[in-house]
């Protein structure tokens, strides 16, 4: 979308993404992670770890370059509907900030914007924060002036489920053949806190998405395993960690791995570096052949599901 382009909002509708943003480089690093964290007490041994995550992964996040991506798929794709929808992009911590891309919005005369949060499941980590942070944002204008439609839960549906089990399939062909079909699937998403008011109903919503893909295929030794757990030690997170899960399938007997980050519809930190490098570290310790499956990104399926949830978010034929 380009910003300013108010011939393509003059409707008064268009779609807004909503993400959790990433440093476009190392010197955007330590600020963003920094930004992150801010009102929280972190130790400062802590941030530098994570700094020395973007290190190990090249130094940046591709996240915010990936979303800008599949906004630009989605704008073409409802373009070529004749659904002359704009579509703009707002980061939680990094630009461009919810904030400042409403406000963008406002400009562009938008009215009336279906919301889509970049996240497959709901809690109030990857849902709440960003419903918050648009509906603080959106408080300060005149009433009516943007009327955010967020879209239904999509964690389930069909298109998602379709673009994430051909992303399996393409990589359970880089198994030896005679591993395919004993391989086992291990399923990922972000932890959250136990204590988590929603915490249960996203691990619900995680392991339905996890059946379907697995029923899909016809693959049934998988299980769900999560990453990116962080807080304090003595506090409760949703388990297992995918190290633990790795080292029990060893334990199993099984004999290759197939990684697919369900909870994550792009590459960012937690799929490069707690995946590729630390899951991926571990299972060439256990001696366990591993493939890890792309996210959904700009899988022409879930760039369908993107523009079906919009156009019927904000009844655009």
């Amino acid at each position: 979308m380009n910003w300013g382009d108010a011939e393509m909002a003059a409707g008064g509708e268009a779609v807004l993404m909503l993400g959790y943003g990433g440093p476009e480089s190392f010197q955007a690093v330590r600020p963003f992670v920094e930004n992150v964290v801010r009102g929280r007490n972190v130790p400062a041994a802590r941030i530098e770890a994570v700094v020395e995550q973007y290190r190990a992964i090249g130094g940046k996040s591709p996240f915010v370059e990936l979303t800008r991506r599949q906004a630009d798929a989605l704008e073409q794709l409802l373009q070529s509907q004749g659904a002359h929808l704009p579509v703009y992009l707002g980061m939680l911590f990094s630009a461009p900030l919810i904030s400042q891309t409403l406000e963008q919005m406002l400009s562009d005369r938008v009215r009336q914007a279906a919301v889509i949060i970049m996240a497959p499941h709901r809690c109030q980590a990857s849902f709440g924060r960003y419903l918050e942070s648009a509906r603080s944002a959106a408080a300060g204008f005149e009433p009516g002036a943007l009327k955010l439609e967020f879209v239904p839960a999509w964690h389930n549906h069909p298109l998602f489920i379709e673009a994430m089990a051909e992303r399996l399939s393409q990589a359970m062909t880089r198994l030896d053949p005679a591993q395919r079909s004993y391989a086992r699937v291990i399923f990922t998403a972000h932890s959250v806190p136990e204590e988590m008011p929603d915490a249960s109903a996203y691990a619900e919503q995680i392991a339905e998405s996890a059946r379907l893909v697995a029923i899909s295929l016809g693959h049934e030794n998988w299980s769900v395993a999560y990453t990116s757990r962080s807080g304090r030690a003595d506090q409760a997170w949703l388990e297992p960690d995918v190290a633990a899960a790795i080292r029990a399938a060893k334990r199993a007997g099984v004999t290759a791995l197939a990684i697919a980050p369900i909870g994550f519809v792009c590459d960012h930190v937690e799929v490069l570096f707690d995946l590729d490098v630390q899951a991926a570290a571990v299972a060439k310790e256990a001696f366990l052949p591993m493939v890890r499956a792309a996210t959904v990104g700009l899988h022409p399926r879930f760039i369908q599901l993107l523009a079906e949830l919009a156009r019927a978010r904000i009844g655009v034929a």
